[in-house]
Parts: C-alpha cells; structure tokens; sequence
C-alpha cells in the first residue's frame, strides 16, 4: 500500500514469527535505533522482525514552524505538551495500518510489540491502549501520554492486562519525569499491567536501559 508509512525494517535469520514496531523522537528519523538492535542481544528463535517507521516532515510551531519529522505538531513546549491532537489521532490510525500489514503477513496482534521514544512514545502509548486486538506489550521511553483526559471512556478491552514498560532518564530535561509520571499514575489508577524503571541518563538511551528492553522484549514475546 502506497499510503502506508515508510520504514526501516530489519529481519531476523529466519522466519519472522513476531514483530516489533518501534517510533522514533520529534526530529530524528526510523534509522535512529537500527544501531540498537544488535545491542538488544535477542534470542535467535524469538525470530523478532523489528520496523521503524519514518514520521512525515511538518511545521512545528514550537520551533517556530521549522519542518521536521514529527509525529505530530507540538503547540507548546510546556511541560505537559500542549500538542495538535489529530494529528497524533490520525499517526496513531498510520501505526495501525502498519499492525494490520503484519497480520496480512501471518504475524497475529497478539505477536506485535510496540516501543516509543519521547514524541514517538506518546503514539505507541495511545495506539496500544485503544487498538482492539490484543498486543504482545508495551514499551514507553522517555516519553508522555498525548491525551489524558477522558481516555478511560475509549480504552479497548482487548489491552487492558498487556504488559507496559515505562523508562525514563533521572536528568532528562526535555521531558520531565513529572510528565512522564503522569502517564504511569494515570494507567496505574485504572488497574493497567504498568511498571517505572529510572536510569541515570538525561534523553537518551543508555547500556543498562538497552538490556532491561531486550529482556523486557523476550519476556513479552515468549
């Protein structure tokens, strides 16, 4: 499909039996964390084919319209963003249609495995707990949730009890730990499979953090 987003995707030495979708930041691009996978030291067997997505190029008003990729438009570089959220609504629909070419290709939902960075996080975060079939896990780095208000009004059943990983850097100063705290407290208060881990590191990833998301990966798709 022409429409879909473009990717970067790295298959294992046999065939793939499981999928990882994992969103880059705001100004980076789906070759960001192609370098990691190696480092994740992953079984051979889980057979894990890992895409990363492209974000489309726009005007960020917070930089002052300057294009880049962006997973959606942020207004406000205010603690908890202040963001356009159809555009964020309409990347999530994209996410989909990513998960939905997985299962054309034999990889069911519950075998696709979501992972976000900062802007690219907030998109994991809403997609996994709203898609209606049940996915392997989630895992939330550095990163917030999008939309808060309202949201127990529209959770899909299907990923009530999946597993969500939560990481974030002690000194990270783009975004805030405050903020991120906000994501884990909300799943937290409805009952959702949640954990916080914290490194010392600003916004980033560092070696510590890029094991626990190799074992957390292997745990969620044994």
């Amino acid at each position: 499909m022409s429409d879909l987003l473009p990717c970067e995707i790295i298959e294992p030495s046999v065939p793939a039996t499981a999928s990882v979708i994992w969103l880059h930041g705001i100004g980076a691009d789906g070759y960001d964390f192609v370098p990691v996978v190696p480092h994740l030291k992953l079984p051979e067997e889980l057979a894990v084919r890992f895409i990363f997505p492209h974000a489309p190029i726009r005007p960020v008003t917070c930089n002052n319209g300057y294009e880049m990729r962006a997973w959606y438009d942020i207004l406000e570089l205010t603690e908890i963003r202040k963001i356009n959220e159809s555009h964020l609504l309409a990347t999530c629909n994209q996410i989909v249609e990513l998960i939905k070419r997985e299962n054309n290709k034999r990889i069911p939902s519950e075998r696709i495995l979501l992972v976000g960075f900062s802007q690219g996080g907030a998109i994991a975060y809403h997609t996994a707990i709203h898609y209606p079939e049940k996915l392997a896990g989630l895992i939330a780095l550095s990163t917030y949730m999008g939309i808060t208000k309202n949201i127990e009004q529209s959770l899909a059943d299907a990923n009530r009890s999946i597993s969500i990983k939560v990481a974030h850097g002690k000194q990270d100063d783009m975004v805030t730990e405050r903020a991120a705290r906000l994501a884990y407290e909300t799943l937290k208060a409805l009952n959702y499979d949640i954990s916080w881990k914290s490194y010392m590191m600003g916004h980033e990833l560092c070696l510590s953090e890029i094991r626990d998301i190799g074992r957390w990966i292997s745990e969620m798709l044994s």
